[in-house]
């Protein structure tokens, strides 16, 4: 290792870019928060006569209660990274580990045993918020109707999961890490690459049954417009599947799953219940024009290459005594550091991305616009702009939100904003 990047400008770098995310942060929620709260008692005059006083305030308080939510879940986070970094958790947990496992089992034992007791004791301090978003948050504004039986196997079926396939895949990433060299990095982006796009292909197939159920869309009429509107946009997937999402949750909606002949048109059994062929017509036309405009190979592409340029990254830094030493941990000396590297890396990693975060905000919203057009073009702007209203309703989606906050923060452009587009094309 070098001693080319200073330790105490890791720390300063880390406290300042950790308190800027958390402070911009909080202001844009406490923003948020004002903004609607302000609004809440009148429906916007766009919407007058669409939206009930009843379901804006529903809408208002639901937006308000996950914000306070979201700055618990953010200080609580705060705290949790400091308590690993530089509070000298994760250094007390590899220093355990590694003369436990290390010395019996050997090295790659021992770092897959650092990841999975992080792992755990993760997963353990973020249970309590899971569980209070699901029941307490959601269930008080009639969203939840999952059962606590149901929501623990879900959590024992995604470790399981996680297990099963991270697993190996951090194996593979690890032993890449030691066998190398110097440009381990881009074996392991080749490696982290295929991994994503096979991914793609099994999740619709053997992954997602495990925890809904998927039935043939079994409404003919239904199924033969949708037929249709497939033919006229050249779309090709191998059926139309209904999902049981309202076991979990009163939230509806619909999307394309899958790559190659895996691909599936998936609707939630509550957005069926909600809205009328035409509409779901018009919200499927929506979906239809991001494979249209290729805006999910984009979405692919932009990842791919933000994967590219953050191993390259951690390339550099996993040499580096100054990384470990400045984030709270001591470098072994007699075992490989590589799983101390990535952990470090992805817990560091969010304080910078924040700031990266609007730009894929601006991207996402541009392509929801173009979708929009295009649904306009092939099926109805009237029927798309009714669905639209009804899913913000069902779903309590604000129909004020602050524009500061839409604009760091949302990947969909706000219900005022998309109808307007829709009745200017009209």
């Amino acid at each position: 290792m070098t001693l080319s990047l200073h330790a105490g400008t890791v720390t300063a770098l880390f406290c300042a870019f950790l308190l800027a995310s958390l402070s911009v942060g909080f202001w844009l929620t406490t923003r948020q928060i004002r903004h609607v709260a302000t609004h809440r008692d009148r429906v916007p005059e766009a919407f007058a006569g669409r939206i009930t006083p009843e379901a804006h305030q529903k809408a208002a308080d639901y937006t308000i209660a996950k914000a306070r939510f979201s700055l618990l879940v953010d200080g609580f986070g705060g705290v949790v990274l400091l308590g690993w970094t530089l509070l000298g958790g994760l250094d007390a947990l590899n220093t355990l580990v590694r003369d436990a496992v290390q010395p019996r089992w050997g090295d790659l034992a021992y770092q897959l045993a650092l990841f999975a007791g992080f792992s755990l004791i993760g997963g353990l301090l973020d249970l309590p918020l899971a569980w209070w978003r699901t029941f307490r948050l959601e269930q008080r504004f009639g969203f939840n109707r999952s059962s606590l039986g149901l929501w623990l196997a879900d959590q024992a079926k995604g470790v399981l999961v996680g297990v099963l396939i991270g697993g190996p895949l951090l194996a593979a990433v690890l032993w890449v890490m030691g066998a190398s060299g110097g440009w381990w990095w881009l074996w392991a982006w080749c490696l982290w690459t295929g991994f994503a796009l096979l991914m793609q292909v099994i999740y619709p197939i053997w992954i997602a049954p495990l925890f809904n159920q998927f039935k043939p869309l079994d409404d003919t009429g239904l199924a033969e417009r949708v037929q249709s509107l497939m033919q006229r946009c050249g779309f090709q997937s191998k059926g139309f599947f209904v999902m049981d999402g309202s076991r979990r949750s009163a939230h509806g909606n619909a999307y394309f799953g899958g790559l190659g002949k895996s691909k599936r048109v998936v609707f939630y059994d509550t957005l069926l219940a909600r809205l009328n062929t035409d509409e779901i017509e018009a919200v499927l036309a929506h979906e239809l024009g991001h494979f249209h405009h290729r805006h999910i190979q984009q979405r692919m592409f932009m990842l791919f290459g933000l994967s590219f340029m953050a191993l390259a990254l951690l390339g550099w830094l996993a040499g580096q005594t100054g990384f470990y030493v400045g984030l709270g941990v001591q470098p072994n000396l007699a075992a490989p550091n590589d799983a101390l590297a990535l952990l470090l890396f992805l817990l560091a990693s969010p304080c910078f991305s924040f700031f990266i975060g609007p730009l894929m905000a601006v991207h996402s919203r541009g392509a929801e616009f173009q979708a929009d057009a295009y649904a306009c073009r092939q099926t109805s702007a009237r029927e798309l702009s009714s669905a639209l209203l009804k899913l913000y309703q069902d779903n309590a989606s604000t129909l004020t939100p602050d524009p500061l906050y839409v604009r760091f923060h949302y990947s969909h452009p706000p219900a005022s904003e998309r109808l307007a587009a829709m009745k200017a094309q009209a």
